[in-house]
């Protein structure tokens, strides 16, 4: 049935009111949701910069937790120097208490680095016997760097006033190719040398590596030597213009030198167990004058042993010479020697020794002396 255009209008106009309904309620839901989504976005901007201000507020504490640690390990550190402040006061406080009429020997440094072990043998040693000269031979340690076990062990003796050498410099070397090893041992042992005698202002310094041990008569024998050294102006020169008065120590184990020498030469000499009592022996014979004398007529008396090379080896002293810098160690006007098997003294006679010993005839390379 066909409708009126009046109905059609009004079915135009219903449909016409139903879309704009349609389109106000949509555009209604879509502002809520529109504002919904600007509420979360506020909210999660709001979360993040809550979310950001707890990370600075942790990283703020992580560094205060840092620092605090920081400064309980200088306060460790202080209390460790505080400690043995209070042991070398304790030390000097009884010193002065039991007689203050004692002057001290010399003082003595075991020069330690990164070998607890080899530490506590060499003071185990040493206290067995200065523990009752102790006011004569106060005992030190100095330390070169950070080894916490050497650290640790020098600490735990309250008999000894611990030392630490720190120097985090590069070393220069003078030539390429030197050892690093000489420098470091080097620069330790002037530092050791101030402390002992410009800050504690002692007279005599007795040095000692940390892998010796000592005799019986070691206290004794340097108390005797003390005289001589006193007595001796060579000491007294500003400048020595003999180097070959100068010689470096073969260490005892292996050390910097990869133990040279060491088990083939001085692993076999027994320790001795005696104890001489040399402020009852006469050492004046030591004196450079009467010294050389002797030596002199020592070398001179000699049985003479022509051809070098052959009586090296037939005394099985080839390769024992070591030259270092061009200058043979442990040499005095000669290089001496004594064979281990027949208690034969050797001496190997330089070419410049003959007149450093004022000795006038002609003399071989090699000499011995039934001793």
């Amino acid at each position: 049935m066909a409708r009126s255009p009046c109905e059609l209008c009004i079915l135009l106009l219903a449909a016409a009111a139903t879309f704009i309904y349609i389109q106000v309620r949509l555009f209604a839901t879509q502002s809520h949701y529109a504002d919904r989504l600007a509420q979360v976005e506020k909210s999660e901007n709001q979360c993040t910069s809550q979310l950001r201000s707890l990370i600075d507020q942790v990283s703020s504490q992580q560094e205060k937790i840092v620092a605090l640690e920081e400064m309980k390990i200088h306060q460790d550190e202080e209390h460790v120097h505080l400690k043995i402040l209070i042991q070398d006061l304790k030390k000097r406080s009884v010193l002065t208490l039991v007689n203050n009429n004692v002057v001290p020997v010399a003082a003595v440094v075991v020069m330690a680095y990164n070998r607890p072990d080899y530490l506590q043998r060499t003071v185990e040693s040493i206290l067995k016997y200065q523990t009752s000269v102790a006011l004569k031979f106060p005992l030190f340690i100095s330390q070169d760097g950070i080894n916490g076990e050497v650290k640790k062990k020098a600490l735990s003796y309250n008999e000894i006033t611990y030392m630490q050498h720190l120097d985090l410099e590069p070393v220069r070397t003078e030539r390429p190719g030197e050892l690093i090893a000489y420098y470091k041992i080097a620069k330790h042992y002037k530092w050791a040398l101030d402390e002992l005698f410009i800050k504690h202002n002692f007279a005599r310094v007795i040095i000692l590596e940390d892998d010796m041990e000592i005799a019986p008569d070691f206290f004794d024998y340097f108390e005797a030597a003390a005289k001589l050294l006193d007595n001796d102006n060579w000491k007294a020169k500003d400048f020595i213009c003999n180097v070959s008065n100068c010689f470096a120590a073969i260490p005892v184990t292996v050390g910097s030198i990869m133990g040279q020498f060491f088990r083939q030469y001085l692993e076999p000499i027994k320790l001795n167990d005696v104890h001489i009592k040399w402020n009852s022996e006469d050492l004046t014979y030591l004196k450079e004058d009467k010294f050389l004398i002797q030596l002199g007529k020592d070398v001179s008396s000699a049985t003479p042993l022509h051809g070098s090379d052959a009586a090296l080896k037939a005394y099985n002293m080839d390769g024992i010479v070591m030259i270092h810098d061009g200058m043979p160690r442990t040499a005095y006007k000669v290089v001496v020697f004594r064979y281990k098997s027949s208690r034969r003294r050797i001496y190997l006679v330089g070419p410049d020794s003959l007149s450093q010993l004022r000795i006038q005839a002609a003399a071989p390379h090699l000499t011995t002396e039934q001793s």
